[in-house]
């Protein structure tokens, strides 16, 4: 267990390593980059569609647990808190991890156990610089953006849920966003969007990349790269938490 977790890292080490050295030739797949970036853009219905729903249902469950002695501001704080700092970041990683991370990891392990990729070494053609590298810069460019629309459609939708079924006034709703939606915020949310962009990209990759068995092992892989994906977002996040204090006060 302990030995192949010591392989998994050596590995995952010299693919990034790998992807570092490519980054000089970058102008040779930026076709390839802005390919990938529409495909992740076309997840973006589904990510707005989260961030609505989870801003409302944090607006709901706020308001159920406020105590009547506090204003309805509170309400305007948690769901901007909530929304920028944990679910707009967390929940837009997760959506695409599944219909990005599953779709990446899938296909290089098909050109994996049907030797393409062996064919591209053959023909003097670089795999990381036309597999990886495009996707990783597509990834940690558009997950920021992602996340950003996500958190807005949150907020707004935590308005309108707030205004038009709980009663609160849209003037206090938005006096307690004010206290949360500041630049610290904002740049801690694209900040874990990009982090988040790296690993859905660079763990789909390398998952795809050490496929083996078939079509079997093709299907292992899909699996095995979204639940690795979500882990790593995970404990990401739990590690970087912390930060955002630092960040706020600084």
């Amino acid at each position: 267990m302990i030995s192949e977790m010591v392989m998994h890292a050596g590995r995952a080490g010299m693919l990034f390593a790998a992807v570092i050295k490519t980054l000089p030739r970058v102008r040779n797949c930026l076709p390839d980059v802005w390919r990938h970036a529409k495909r992740i853009a076309d997840g973006l219905p589904l990510v707005l569609t989260m961030g609505a729903i989870s801003g409302a249902v944090l607006a709901q469950q706020t308001s159920y647990q406020l105590n009547p002695s506090l204003p309805d501001s509170v309400i305007g704080v948690a769901v901007a808190a909530g929304v920028l700092t944990e679910l707009g970041p967390v929940l837009t990683a997760i959506v695409l991890a599944g219909r990005i991370g599953a779709g990446t990891g899938a296909e290089i392990a098909t050109m994996k156990v049907s030797d393409q990729i062996d064919a591209l070494l053959t023909l003097g053609r670089d795999p990381v610089l036309e597999l990886v590298t495009p996707r990783l810069l597509a990834a940690s460019a558009m997950l920021p953006i992602c996340v950003l629309l996500a958190d807005c459609v949150g907020i707004a939708a935590g308005h309108l849920f707030s205004t038009m079924l709980l009663g609160v006034e849209p003037h206090q709703f938005l006096a307690g966003v004010k206290e949360q939606y500041h630049h610290p915020a904002l740049i801690f949310s694209a900040t874990k969007g990009f982090l988040f962009g790296i690993i859905i990209a660079f763990v789909s990759c390398y998952t795809g990349l050490q496929a083996r068995g078939g079509a079997a092992g093709v299907g292992r892989t899909a699996t095995s790269a979204v639940v690795s994906i979500i882990m790593w977002v995970m404990v990401t996040d739990a590690v970087i938490a912390p930060l955002y204090k630092t960040i706020a006060t600084s």
